[in-house]
């Protein structure tokens, strides 16, 4: 019995094992743009695409020697230029970070600070995060499409309540 209360049971009446392999016809012809498989190019949708409903494709990123460029032609990414975002790391950001590098450590990655008796892998983030010795680049997204990356040894996180 459902939650919605109906009364439906969920279709376990219907068999779907009522046909042998013999009624299969797999002399039938494929449908246009159908492979062996089932599937319409490598991913199954034209150019390794995967099909939607009806929505336009992503835009298609284009590489060049300059960094990558978007199908209009604007810089994706912003190697040793200006950052127009805040230094500051916003609380989800140290959140995150703190997360991500405590789940590392748990998974017995190095241990970039010496340790005076923690044991905690989120207390070890920590230190790690004071000591500015954390070794992942938060990526920011921008309106336009474009994003920056920084270091965390680049973020300033003071006033973010520890």
């Amino acid at each position: 019995m459902s939650d919605d209360g109906g009364g439906y049971d969920g279709g376990g009446g219907e068999d779907f094992d009522q046909y042998d392999q013999d009624h299969m016809d797999e002399d039938a012809p494929l449908g246009e743009g159908e492979e062996e498989n089932g599937m319409n190019g490598v991913e199954g949708g034209e150019d390794g695409i995967p099909p939607t409903s009806g929505a336009k494709p992503a835009l298609k990123t284009v590489a060049s020697s300059k960094g990558k460029l978007g199908s209009r032609g604007e810089k994706f990414d912003k190697p040793n230029e200006v950052k127009i975002t805040t230094p500051y790391m916003t609380k989800y950001e140290r959140a995150r970070i703190l997360g991500t590098r405590a789940l590392q450590i748990s998974m017995n990655a190095p241990i970039l600070v010496p340790l005076e008796g923690e044991t905690d892998p989120l207390e070890i983030a920590i230190k790690e995060l004071s000591q500015r010795k954390i070794p992942l680049i938060i990526r920011r997204y921008l309106p336009d499409g474009s994003y920056e990356d920084w270091k965390v040894s680049e973020l300033l996180s003071e006033g973010i309540d520890t």
